[in-house]
């Protein structure tokens, strides 16, 4: 790990209306990588609670409701994966994993149980607060739409306005993440967007290379407004270059779930 140059400027949040600090919550048993991250947080004018557990990070979110957790996987009492299902189980908050597991699979694992974003260590501290600036920037996101805000074709409503999404009669329940990516196909119906778009659209440049977020998110968002999941009628994949949101849905238009 290094030390980010210079004075970090350039990485300081912006300051909301109220002039609320975030806060973030670290779960992490090296004691002395939390008091790096502590030290480098707090320099950033970030407010900064610590876990060594699982079950003690869980209680402090509940306690501290913190805007954003940085999460180890490996961590004694309860681990990582575990400590991600139960968040999300009751928050969509943003979740940085932060582990030493560097395959590939593990970082689609952390992915589809929920987080919304994964580093390896060792890392770079300024990637990791480019990383955790972008996650909160994305969480207070709000789409900006021209009229009409609202895609309702009898099976399925979402209002980009009220975040609002019904399949049939069904609410569904939508991450941040998984609304920004599904307002960007609506707001492009018929269009094939690449991967790279989308990743640049919904997660923001820096993420352009990271192609298997969309894979995975496409995948939840699949499972939580179709009918079929494995034979969508709204999220088509367009073989060797992206997706493709068809609002036709009620002409039978279908395609199979080939990410």
């Amino acid at each position: 790990m290094s030390l980010p140059k210079g004075t970090g400027e350039g990485l300081v949040l912006e300051r909301r209306a109220t002039d609320h600090r975030a806060k973030i919550l670290i779960m992490e048993d090296d004691s002395a990588l939390v008091r790096l991250l502590t030290l480098n947080l707090e320099g950033e004018g970030y407010t900064v609670h610590s876990a060594g557990d699982g079950i003690e990070g869980l209680r402090l979110a509940f306690e501290k409701k913190p805007d954003l957790v940085v999460l180890d996987i490996m961590m004694p009492v309860m681990d990582g994966w575990g400590v991600c299902q139960r968040l999300r189980e009751v928050s969509d908050l943003p979740i940085l994993m932060l582990t030493c597991c560097t395959d590939l699979r593990d970082k689609v694992r952390g992915l589809s149980m929920g987080a919304d974003d994964y580093l390896s260590k060792p890392f770079d501290m300024e990637e990791l607060l480019l990383r955790i600036e972008a996650l909160l920037r994305r969480s207070r996101w709000r789409p900006h739409v021209s009229r009409p805000t609202t895609f309702d074709d009898g099976s399925l409503l979402v209002n980009l306005e009220t975040r609002e999404v019904r399949r049939g009669k069904e609410r569904v329940e939508l991450t941040p993440t998984e609304f920004r990516l599904l307002a960007c196909f609506i707001r492009n119906p018929g269009r094939v967007l690449s991967k790279e778009y989308l990743l640049s659209q919904v997660w923001g440049p820096e993420y352009v290379e990271a192609l298997h977020y969309v894979k995975v998110y496409v995948r939840h968002l699949r499972r939580k407004i179709e009918e079929a999941p494995t034979h969508p009628r709204y999220i088509l994949t367009e073989r060797g270059v992206g997706y493709r949101f068809a609002p036709q849905a009620a002409s039978g238009e279908r395609s199979s779930a080939l990410v």
